[in-house]
């Protein structure tokens, strides 16, 4: 067998290149987005686009470590990994700092830094390993038992800090599981659980009375919803188990619908519920809970086709637009550079998502086509969520751009995520399964 020469052989570096094109691009955004006359300097520590220099530094450290390790070391010490991200996630709860109505941070002195991040990377190792074990079957029940509980324990710890936008990234991970052989149907009852929130919300804002809602509202509903299970079971009376089915679907279904007015008050933070409420429309509150999506369509429409110009956006210049850096880093690339540079930063993100999955469906090794595949789960659903903020197609609930928002813990957490992967990608070569 062929004796690898150098760690940076067979190295794929195309995504290398894809990412740090991201990563000096979103350097860029943030300098604009922070620019200050009085801090000219790139470099300044002081302002936020010389700390995120300086954890650039420490990224590509991580990214270079990374390739000198044998890539089975992940796979060997995927579930310890994953075990540690769960200590972590406790100690968090006990110890951890609240910020932004979260306690989600270890904080010691000036670093901070978020355990969820870690457990995403966890999460993802623990995933392939326990999927790619010999005589795990995915259409065995207990295999799809075990694949979720793996998924769904961290994402519950995180959920009681809590962090709503870092519990929905380990949704994506179904998608893990569909390439597995999932049934499409848990992504259609997702669909028709998310339809009946909606509906719930829309009719939460008005107070009808018990005769009113007879007559109109919730009870109109619950009762068009009985006749059309009653229609269908009509249909399938002769099939078996479809009774059974039908009717229990129905009962769940009624039971999630009238729980969604708790589940929406008891478990969101007020200002999460704001922000659904002013992306459904249900309220209009631009100087309030819409006014950072409001100043950030603003932003990205005032930039037209080719942008306004690096340093001359007016809203970001002026500050107009909370959480510039961070949260709402697009609109300083659709204000200064246009429907030209929002596409360039779209279509590389884009590429760099297809380059992954074409990687992972060319893999002898089932652990890194799965850990391939979570990779690209968890970056997309950054990416998708984070800019249908910006552009008000998707509630805030504040998750980073992959390598484009202001901070250590993401930027670094992103590039364990990716340069893991394209260690493991590069020995397709050398394994045999």
């Amino acid at each position: 067998m062929r004796t690898r020469r150098s760690i940076f052989e067979d190295i794929d570096w195309v995504m290398v290149v894809t990412y740090a094109a991201l990563v000096l691009f979103g350097w860029i955004s943030i300098y604009a987005a922070t620019y200050d006359e009085t801090h000219p300097s790139i470099f300044d520590l002081a302002k936020n686009h010389g700390k995120q220099a300086l954890w650039i530094g420490l990224a590509s450290i991580i990214a270079i470590t990374i390739l000198f390790f044998d890539h089975r070391f992940f796979e060997t010490f995927a579930y310890l990994i994953y075990a540690g991200a769960i200590l972590l996630l406790l100690g968090v709860l006990l110890f951890g700092m609240e910020i932004k109505g979260a306690q989600s941070w270890f904080v010691i002195g000036s670093i901070s830094f978020q355990p969820s991040e870690i457990a995403k990377f966890g999460t993802a190792l623990a995933l392939a390993k326990y999927l790619s074990s010999d005589g795990k079957r995915f259409d065995q029940f207990k295999t799809k038992l075990y694949a979720l509980g793996i998924i769904f324990f961290p994402a519950a710890l995180i959920m009681l800090q809590p962090d709503v936008g870092s519990t929905l990234v380990f949704a994506a991970l179904l998608i893990v599981l569909y390439r597995q052989g999932l049934s499409g149907w848990i992504f259609g009852l997702g669909f028709i659980a998310a339809s009946l929130f909606i509906i719930a919300l829309f009719l939460k804002q008005y107070q009808w009375t018990f005769f009113e809602q007879v007559v109109q509202g919730k009870m109109a509903f619950i009762v068009g919803l009985t006749l059309l299970a009653g229609f269908i079971l009509y249909f399938l009376r002769k099939r078996k188990g479809s009774r059974l089915a039908v009717g229990g679907g129905y009962v769940v279904s009624l039971g999630y619908f009238l729980s969604v007015d708790w589940l929406f008050d008891k478990l969101l933070q007020p200002h999460h519920q704001n922000r659904i409420n002013e992306l459904l429309g249900i309220v209009s509150d631009p100087l309030g809970a819409g006014y950072n999506v409001h100043q950030s369509k603003i932003a990205i429409g005032s930039g037209g086709f080719s942008g306004k110009g690096f340093l001359q956006g007016t809203q970001t210049k002026f500050h107009f637009v909370p959480e510039q850096s961070t949260d709402f880093i697009f609109c300083t690339v659709g204000e200064e550079w246009g429907f030209i540079g929002s596409f360039i930063v779209i279509s590389l993100f884009l590429f760099l998502l297809g380059r992954i999955i074409w990687n992972a469906e060319n893999q002898r090794s089932s652990f890194t086509r799965i850990y391939g595949y979570s990779v690209a789960s968890i970056l997309f659903i950054h990416f998708a969520i984070n800019i249908g903020m910006a552009i008000g197609l998707a509630p805030v609930i504040g998750i980073p751009l992959p390598f484009f928002s202001y901070g250590g813990s993401s930027l670094w957490s992103f590039t364990l995520l990716l340069f893991t992967y394209i260690k493991l990608d590069s020995e397709r070569k050398y394994v045999l399964r």
